[in-house]
């Protein structure tokens, strides 16, 4: 008879997978590859995503590696940018092109191209020899193509050219404390190597349970925004091991991979905004109440910063800062327990000695409401 996780002990599992039931002091290289990337379309979240899981967290230590091309910043996971190890991104680019080329056949880019159609290889050709030879935002890609292709608008020719080319954003975006413009250049003149041509779906699915496991077939496909994933998994099921959630749903696992008892201990701990650990199953209930879910995310895309509370989303917090002080606020959804309350200070004081070590720092506790 298949075992029955029920919804607890998939929190445990996944919190194990993500360290966040005991912080880790692997190098940030190793935790960013143990997670299976870090949404980033924004730069600070997985510097604060890193303070969340590793012991004694420098964040320089991170941006080193963003600045020695041993971390890069990709377009890769649900179209949308990730920060990876740069062996992540070379070989996930081509697992994800369908995503792309999702984006660019769906509307309004398809009307916008429409006239160029039959041109597309060409505009893509152009575009990806123009990011080759300088990065460059997409605002001065589609001019540059736009001399060339004057009738078409020049977002559309730069998106195409972008998205169906390879590429990463280079520092100085998403240095840590160091602004930059959001320009993109080739993934292989960045890295020096060509990106993986043949896409290997099996180790693509295999590092998905790894990080976020167990999981169903449509858990990894909102992972990724990949479909026709089911197929993957039923290739992969003699080397795997499945079991069945509390609703009936199969789900999948490596054998070996951790899967703590129910009862395991799961300390407060501080999620910053997009977190994939909010992102990566259809059935977030694991870790998210839907009640909390509709508080957390809003309709302009934004995913707030998270509190943990045994295992689950419990609160947020929001960072502040003035001239004289660096201000946590945290707004609890729920009636904290006096130690809860005192483990929640304890983690915000933690974050801000880690991200503002010489400033005076200020944390509060909202009423839950």
């Amino acid at each position: 008879m298949t075992e029955v996780l029920t919804d607890r002990q998939l929190n445990r599992a996944l919190l194990a997978r993500q360290l966040l039931l005991e912080r880790t002091e692997r190098d940030p290289v190793e935790v960013v590859a143990a997670l299976g990337g870090m949404q980033s379309q924004a730069a600070t979240p997985p510097y604060l995503g890193l303070a969340a899981r590793i012991e004694g967290f420098d964040p320089l230590a991170a941006s080193d590696r963003l600045a020695d091309r041993t971390l890069v910043r990709a377009t890769t996971l649900r179209n949308t940018i990730h920060l990876h190890v740069a062996e992540d991104a070379l070989a996930w680019q081509a697992v994800l092109r369908p995503l792309a080329e999702r984006f660019i056949g769906g509307q309004p880019n398809r009307r916008r191209l429409e006239p160029v159609a039959d041109q597309l290889p060409e505009i893509v050709a152009a575009g990806a020899a123009l990011l080759a030879e300088a990065p460059r935002t997409v605002q001065a890609l589609g001019g540059l193509l736009a001399e060339r292709w004057p009738t078409i608008e020049p977002t559309a020719l730069a998106h195409a050219a972008r998205f169906l080319t390879p590429t990463v954003q280079p520092p100085p975006r998403g240095l840590w404390r160091t602004p930059g413009p959001a320009a993109f250049t080739t993934t292989e003149a960045w890295l020096g190597r060509s990106p993986t041509a043949e896409p290997d779906l099996d180790a693509f699915v295999l590092r998905y349970l790894a990080a976020f496991g167990p999981a169903t077939a449509l858990d990894a496909q909102t992972w990724s925004g990949l479909t026709r994933l089911g197929a993957v998994l039923d290739r992969l099921r003699p080397d795997l091991a499945t079991f069945t959630d509390e609703r009936g749903r199969e789900l999948f696992d490596l054998p070996d991979a951790p899967r703590p008892p129910a009862a395991t201990a799961a300390p407060v701990r501080l999620v910053p905004e997009w977190d994939n650990l909010l992102l990566s199953h259809a059935d977030r209930t694991r870790v998210i109440s839907e009640e909390h879910r509709r508080r957390i995310f809003t309709d302009n895309g934004i995913i707030h910063p998270t509190v943990l509370v045994d295992g689950v989303v419990a609160g947020r917090w929001r960072l502040e800062r003035t001239a004289k002080v660096v201000a946590l606020a945290l707004s609890p959804f729920t009636v904290w327990t006096k130690a809860t309350t005192r483990q929640a200070v304890a983690e915000a004081e933690r974050l801000l000695a880690t991200t503002d070590p010489d400033a005076d720092h200020q944390v509060t506790v909202a009423a839950p409401t």
